[in-house]
């Protein structure tokens, strides 16, 4: 490491290391590849080897990308001019204006991917097509890289797919979880209708620029093909846009793992493929098994009449997006509830409000506080505490749970139509300490509790004898401090709110 630094330089070594993927501190060509396609300008012919070549006679699929910028203004940087950040730090992102192939054809063969195993025949029951690698054991991949390993197996349609919107797409992500996970949503005689859900980031910039990592909190979608993937019917994949912010941005400044990054949020108003129609064949016979023209006399292109599908089972779109989810995230086998519905809930149900306040979002496949001394305590609460047996039950049991965004309770906040959801908003923002608050109240908006993730995570790392305070006591009956900790905070929340719950 001495040695390359010195003949490299610290600019030198750090692009070098980027592409040395398994730091053995020599470039196989493999490895060096990316590089050199940069330095002569000629990609190869063809970029990867599909484990089976579809049938090249087979239908084709039309598929269009929809593309509108990140809006800049919503970044939290831009409150302040972006003061202190390089033009260049951020020229990836301002130079993405439109989808890098607006338009594509892809063999339906390709879409096999998208099928069930053997197994997950049930409605809703879900399967991995690229299974996470990651968990908050594993920790998370190199931030310093620029150019994504070549996919395998079924990444490589997933890869191909967001392709179409950036040159650079990392089909793993990060940070856990990663993957790609489906269920099927309808099935007929012949057809499936798949949801699918895929946890997939960019990488924006450049050499000799450092990185710059754009992060959208997740691609949804839906395919509906042929239980032999010989014919798609419809093909659908998007970044949802319901939410504020849909985006995290991470950006290195210096030519180490270690360098100072910045991080910041912002939203993204469309990014999605859809197809034109159903797939065609690419070849066309008459009945003897002639090859005809696919255009008519005239010249027109030949129209062709598709099957009405009849759906045997099906359920709702929601239903299959909550398996998804729930998949990807444990902590979801608790409902978190939009922020006025769930005060409306708690009174219907006289139970209490379990409430967290993020800057960032809870089900992003990010932790939108990297930056932070705890890193991702959004995350880390995710994929521990929430995520146990014992919280997920005393949370169904007894409290009404919801996530909120800092911005949104800022927007319901300054809300006048509804006085009384301007003040849950106002209630709660008063609480909110950065990034993340664990807030318990009551049905009308009281605030009889609550904690700072960082806080909670500092005091769960230190020896039971170390914690000063008294009201967070460790309980012997779990071996992990922080559920027994966050289980502490929920029941002490349930005893404060006793007298009010019982007039």
């Amino acid at each position: 490491q001495e040695l390359a630094l010195k003949s490299l330089g610290s600019e030198g070594l750090f692009l070098f290391s980027s592409l040395d993927t398994n730091n053995d501190l020599y470039l196989s060509p493999d490895e060096f590849k990316p590089i050199a396609e940069k330095l002569t300008g000629v990609a190869p012919i063809s970029e990867f080897e599909e484990e089976e070549t579809p049938d090249p006679s087979g239908e084709a699929l039309s598929l269009v990308a929809k593309f509108q910028p990140l809006v800049m203004e919503t970044m939290t940087k831009s409150k302040d001019g972006f003061l202190g950040i390089s033009h260049v730090a951020l020229s990836g992102l301002r130079n993405w204006t439109a989808p890098a192939t607006p338009m594509s054809v892809m063999l339906a063969r390709q879409f096999k991917a998208f099928l069930p195993p053997k197994n997950k025949l049930d409605l809703g029951d879900p399967w991995w097509i690229i299974p996470s690698e990651l968990n908050i054991f594993t920790g998370y991949l190199s931030n310093n890289r620029f150019y994504p390993p070549p996919p395998k197996g079924k990444e490589i349609i997933i890869h191909r797919l967001l392709s179409m919107f950036h040159p650079r797409p990392f089909v793993k992500t990060r940070f856990a979880p990663q993957g790609a996970v489906a269920c099927i949503q309808a099935v007929s005689t012949f057809y499936y209708t798949i949801a699918f859900r895929i946890h997939a980031e960019f990488q924006l910039n450049e050499p000799p620029d450092f990185p710059f990592w754009f992060s959208p909190g997740q691609f949804t979608g839906h395919i509906i093909l042929s239980k032999d993937s010989s014919h798609v019917r419809e093909f659908k994949l998007f970044v949802p846009n319901n939410r504020s912010l849909n985006v995290d941005m991470e950006w290195l400044y210096g030519a180490s793992e270690s360098s100072n990054m910045e991080v910041d949020i912002g939203y993204l108003p469309q990014m999605e493929l859809e197809s034109t129609g159903p797939s065609i064949p690419s070849v066309i016979h008459d009945e003897n098994g002639n090859v005809i023209d696919s255009r008519d006399p005239s010249g027109e292109p030949i129209q062709f009449v598709f099957e009405e599908i009849t759906w045997q089972q099906e359920i709702p779109w929601e239903e299959a997006a909550q398996k998804l989810e729930v998949a990807m995230y444990p902590f979801k086998k608790v409902s978190y509830l939009p922020f006025t519905q769930a005060f409306e809930r708690a009174k219907a149900e006289k139970k209490l409000v379990h409430s967290i306040l993020l800057w960032g979002a809870l089900d992003d496949h990010k932790p939108l506080s990297a930056s932070l001394p705890v890193p991702g305590s959004g995350r880390t609460l995710r994929e521990t505490v929430l995520e146990s047996s014992p919280i997920l039950a005393l949370l169904n049991e007894s409290f009404i749970s919801s996530w909120s965004l800092v911005k949104e309770l800022e927007e319901l906040q300054t809300n006048r139509e509804n006085e009384f959801y301007s003040k849950l908003a106002d209630l709660h923002l008063e609480k909110y300490n950065f990034p993340v608050e664990m807030i318990i109240c009551l049905p009308n908006g009281t605030v009889i509790h609550h904690i700072n993730a960082n806080y909670f995570l500092d005091i769960t790392s230190m020896k039971p004898e170390d914690v000063e305070s008294s009201i967070f006591s460790f309980s012997t009956n779990f071996e992990d401090p922080s559920t027994a900790t966050y289980l502490q905070f929920l029941k002490e929340g349930l005893q404060r709110a006793k007298p009010y719950l019982q007039t």
